[in-house]
């Protein structure tokens, strides 16, 4: 994996060509707060050192999580992600490659609870300068909408 971003000149500016991926996915039987409390420490530790930032949503047995950073660096984690056992039925719900601001630059890796999820999304989308940053925060918003996250906390 990479440790970098490659920069891309936009318009006169340098900002990174970052890769995002949202999924969601049914803890396996078992996983609590202590399990994520640990998974979120992990990422705090080795998300920095490849670029990665994002936030993680756990709640009801599901697992919801926006990661960003070099596309390299964001897939090897997801392919990490998907053979550990502490996560089944992972779920892709969007992903990208684009010229832009990162949604979460301060966030190597943030546990935001369920009930909380709607405001941290829409306080982001409400100070979000780059169009394209809006335009993914109200995707995002639409899946919440959509049942999906229930959908699968049913299953």
């Amino acid at each position: 994996m990479r440790s970098t971003d490659n920069d891309e000149p936009v318009s006169g500016h340098r900002l990174p060509l970052l890769y995002n991926l949202v999924y969601c996915s049914r803890a396996a039987a078992g996983i609590g707060d202590a399990d994520v409390n640990r998974i979120v420490e992990s990422a705090r530790r080795w998300n920095p050192v490849f670029g990665i930032t994002g936030l993680l949503v756990f709640g009801s047995g599901v697992f919801f999580q926006w990661l960003e950073g070099p596309r390299e660096n964001v897939l090897h984690l997801m392919s990490l992600l998907k053979a550990d056992p502490r996560h089944e039925s992972v779920v892709p719900l969007s992903e990208s490659e684009e010229v832009r601001e990162r949604l979460f630059p301060d966030w190597d890796m943030e546990r935001v609870e369920p009930d909380s999820i709607r405001d941290v999304l829409e306080d982001a989308l409400d100070n979000a300068e780059d169009p394209k940053n809006a335009e993914v925060l109200r995707l995002l918003l639409d899946h919440l909408d959509s049942g999906e996250l229930r959908q699968l906390s049913a299953a």
